[in-house]
């Protein structure tokens, strides 16, 4: 009569082990490559979705545009195997525009303004008008600027606009590869300026504050999976995840306006 029983639990025991190795091995590696400008956002969401889902994220950062070997283009072009990509809107379009990217999951994530950073305890120069912001720069004996959307603004647009351009071309220069906070808190630069989601985590730096109005870039942050991914829905599903109202606040506080709005075109 016990025997039967004896069999039925071994039976049960068996199913629930084979259950568990099934579970295991239905964790993915999700690869994502996402420029500096979400990075502290990504750093405080991607273990929530771990948890959440048993999947794991393995991280990586890069600019959105260059010809450094960390740019998120340069990855893509040598075949790098990458899930989901976090970058500008513009660049991420062009990426659209070559089908390296799935064009129905890019999804707009959130926007982001230029902020100016010192070495903390510095004097915090006068930003507060376009005219003020142009003595300033005047004024500086040096400034960095990052070789992303936001320096490339800077450099080829609003400093012409302001017309200090060649007033300050010996003593400015761009930063690849590292966030221009750094720099300013070892001292190589006294100016700094960069995305504020970007130099909020940087120790060593006071941040000033934004620039004026009158002289921002608001920088859209877009996500999408990239064509080839070989987890297509699990890249998908992080990337709704992203957007979803829960990952709001954290976005929030690390300097960035979430948008949650899905974007056909890439932000």
């Amino acid at each position: 009569m016990h025997a039967p029983t004896t069999g039925w639990r071994r039976c049960a025991i068996s199913l629930l082990l084979l259950g568990g190795l099934c579970g295991t091995a239905a964790a993915d590696e999700l690869r994502v490559v996402s420029s500096g400008g979400f990075a502290a956002a990504l750093k405080t969401l991607a273990p929530r979705f771990e948890q959440q889902t048993g999947h794991h994220l393995l991280l990586d950062w890069g600019p959105s545009m260059g010809d450094t070997p960390q740019a998120i283009p340069q990855r893509l072009a040598r075949g790098e195997p990458v899930d989901v990509v976090v970058m500008v809107g513009n660049s991420l379009r062009k990426l659209l525009a070559s089908g390296q990217l799935a064009a129905d999951s890019a999804t707009l994530l959130a926007s982001s303004r230029i902020a100016l950073a010192v070495t903390a305890g510095s004097p915090h120069p006068d930003i507060s008008s376009l005219p003020a912001l142009r003595q300033t720069l005047l004024d500086s004996k040096s400034l960095a600027y990052s070789d992303s959307a936001s320096g490339v603004f800077l450099s080829t647009v609003l400093f012409q606009r302001l017309g200090v351009a060649e007033a300050i071309k010996t003593r400015s220069r761009m930063i690849p590869a590292e966030p221009v906070g750094m720099v300013v808190a070892r001292g190589e630069a006294q100016l700094g300026f960069q995305q504020l989601s970007e130099l909020i985590p940087v120790r060593g730096i006071d941040i000033v504050g934004l620039l004026p109005e009158q002289a921002q870039l608001v920088t859209d942050y877009s996500a999408a999976a990239v064509q080839d991914s070989r987890h297509a829905s699990l890249a998908r599903q992080f990337i709704r995840f992203l957007a979803s109202p829960q990952a709001a606040e954290s976005i929030r506080q690390t300097g960035l306006s979430p948008t949650a709005t899905t974007a056909q075109q890439g932000g």
